[in-house]
C-alpha cells in the first residue's frame, strides 16, 4: 500500500513516514498542496494524508483539484476542530477528518479502515464475484467499486461510494443518520450528522437526474435515508 503523506511541518511529516513505514506502507511526502496535486496525478496512491493550512495552495483546494482526475481516500489533517472547516472537508472531496493533535494509533486505524473501505486490497477485489446491482437508471459494481448511472461511470469519492453501496444493497431499508454514520464511517464526529446529509445531498447531484426531485435515495422525514430499489 502506498500512502502519500502531506503537510508542512517537516518534522510532523517525518514522524508520519517512520510510524507508517514500521506499519508496512511505502510513503511519499510532500510539503505543499501544490507539490501533493502533481504527485497525486502521477503517482499510484491507495490514501493521501492531506494537512489543511498549507503555503501556496491549502489543504482544501488541494483535495478539489486532486477530486477532478481522482478517486483516492484523502484524510484531511488540521489543527482547527470546528464543525464548519470538517464539513468544508468533506464538501471539496474527502473522505475523513483528524484533528490535530492526534493519536497516532487512531490514526494508523482510521487509515487501515478506510483503506478496507476503499478497496484498496488488489487481492480482495479479484476475489470479489462480479455482480451488479442497483436499480432503473443506478447500477453499481462493488468489484470495482464504479457506480453507473444510464450506463456511464460515475465518479465517486470513496465514503459517497461506501454510502450508496449500503443502500442498494438494502433497497427501502430506513436508515437514521446515527445508523449511517456508525455503519459508514465506523464513529460518530461529536454527534454532527450533517456530514451524512452532505453525502446525501452529493450522490443525488452526481446519480439522480434531477436532484431536487430525486427518485432513488429517498427521505423518509424524520427517520431517515434509503434507496428506493
Amino acid at each position: 500500500m502506498k500512502i502519500l503523506v502531506v503537510d508542512d511541518e517537516q518534522v510532523l511529516v517525518k514522524g508520519l513516514k517512520f510510524n507508517l513505514e514500521n506499519e508496512g506502507y511505502t510513503v511519499e511526502t510532500a510539503y505543499d498542496g501544490a507539490s501533493a496535486v502533481e504527485l497525486a496525478r502521477s503517482g499510484d496512491f491507495d490514501l493521501i494524508l492531506l494537512d489543511l493550512m498549507m503555503p501556496e495552495v491549502d489543504g482544501l483546494t488541494a483535495c478539489m483539484q486532486i477530486r477532478e482526475f481522482s478517486k483516492v481516500p484523502i484524510i484531511m489533517l488540521t489543527a482547527r476542530g470546528e464543525d464548519t472547516d470538517k464539513l468544508l472537508g468533506f464538501e471539496y472531496g474527502a473522505d475523513d477528518y483528524v484533528t490535530k493533535p492526534f493519536n497516532i494509533l487512531e490514526l494508523k486505524a482510521r487509515i487501515r479502515a478506510l483503506l478496507r473501505r476503499s478497496g484498496g486490497a488488489a487481492q480482495q477485489q479479484q476475489e470479489e464475484k462480479r455482480e451488479l446491482i442497483g436499480s432503473g437508471d443506478i447500477v453499481l459494481d462493488p468489484a470495482q467499486r464504479v457506480a453507473l448511472r444510464d450506463g456511464k461511470v460515475v465518479e465517486l469519492t470513496a465514503k459517497e461510494y461506501d454510502l450508496i453501496e449500503l443502500l442498494v444493497k438494502n433497497p427501502r431499508r430506513v436508515y437514521s443518520r446515527e445508523n449511517l454514520m456508525d455503519l459508514v464511517w465506523g464513529y460518530t464526529y461529536a454527534g454532527d450528522y450533517r456530514t451524512v446529509d452532505v453525502h446525501i445531498r452529493r450522490l443525488r447531484e452526481k446519480l439522480e437526474k434531477n436532484s431536487a426531485e430525486p427518485e432513488y435515495i429517498l427521505t423518509k422525514w424524520g427517520v431517515g435515508y434509503y434507496f428506493k430499489g
